[in-house]
């Protein structure tokens, strides 16, 4: 026979899991995203900004996903491609974990191989096969966050490669292999 305090304990265990968000199956802490994920930038090169929900309880919405393509752009050459979703989860998470309302700054975001190309020219730490090329990628940096409270939310997430750039003001997050690098 099962005791009243045993039994309320399962039973609160099981209220407790049915009331858990479903999660998306993107490793890691992106949990931390949320039943409703919200991406919140700002491109200080475009003056564009984006603060737009892009999932809800386990469904991306498409038409957000396209903003967020759209601002994710290689400016430069004006070229939208699909930027890829892991990333934006990834972006999300880092913002929730930070607990911040300030919007991150987007310095760079989807490139062409042209403009990667030209970048390396004046930047030596600018990688000839770099996840920006493939819409994987993104350079961020916030006010009132100093790049090593960024770099360790970004870590936290477990999900990506996280580079710390301090000198330059700025953290690399991607959705590649995970791996953790500063310069």
């Amino acid at each position: 026979m099962v005791s009243r305090r045993k039994f309320c304990t399962i039973l609160s265990g099981a209220f407790a899991a049915a009331a858990a968000p479903v999660y998306s199956n993107t490793p890691g802490l992106l949990r931390n995203a949320g039943d409703i994920r919200v991406i919140k930038l700002k491109n200080n090169k475009t003056s564009e900004k984006i603060n737009l929900v892009y999932w809800i309880e386990g469904t991306y919405i498409s038409e957000a996903l396209k903003e967020v393509n759209y601002f994710m752009r290689d400016w430069r050459q004006n070229k939208v491609i699909t930027y890829d979703v892991a990333n934006v989860d990834i972006i999300a998470a880092t913002q929730a974990l930070l607990d911040t309302s300030e919007t991150m700054q987007l310095l760079s975001g989807y490139r062409t191989a042209r403009t990667n190309k030209m970048l390396s020219f004046s930047n030596s730490g600018v990688a000839r096969n770099s996840y920006h090329i493939k819409g994987m990628a993104a350079d961020l940096r916030l006010d009132n966050r100093s790049v090593s409270q960024i770099a360790n939310a970004a870590k936290a997430c477990m999900s990506g490669g996280v580079g710390s750039y301090p000198r330059s003001g700025f953290v690399h997050i991607d959705c590649g292999p995970v791996r953790v690098w500063k310069r």
